[in-house]
């Protein structure tokens, strides 16, 4: 199995509205390519709600394989989404590692 993490600040100058509404978006976008990709176990977008948290949004995911996580990378679902994704984030940061089901 692998794990896709990857963590975003809003870009700068939106407001706390316009934050919620773009969580809400990539949600709304990033979410539902779990169907579109064989081998996508999950794919949870969550936005920051504790204090003790340095990052703005979160995008938290698991495939079965290596080949999963590449498939998802490049399908078109997830280049479109990503388009939009960088257009309200900056500061992404990204962990890939793989572990065994238990």
């Amino acid at each position: 199995m692998v794990k896709h993490i990857v963590l975003w600040d809003f870009a700068e100058g939106l407001s706390g509205e316009e934050k919620k509404e773009a969580a809400e978006k990539m949600k709304a976008l990033l979410e539902p390519i779990r169907a579109l990709v064989p081998g996508a176990v999950a794919l949870q977008v969550v936005q920051n709600q504790l204090s003790s948290s340095n990052r703005d949004i979160a995008l938290i995911s698991t495939f079965e394989t290596l080949d999963a996580l590449m498939a998802y990378q490049n399908h078109p679902a997830h280049v479109e989404a990503g388009k939009y994704v960088r257009s309200v984030t900056c500061n992404r940061a990204c962990m890939d590692y793989e572990f065994t089901s238990k």
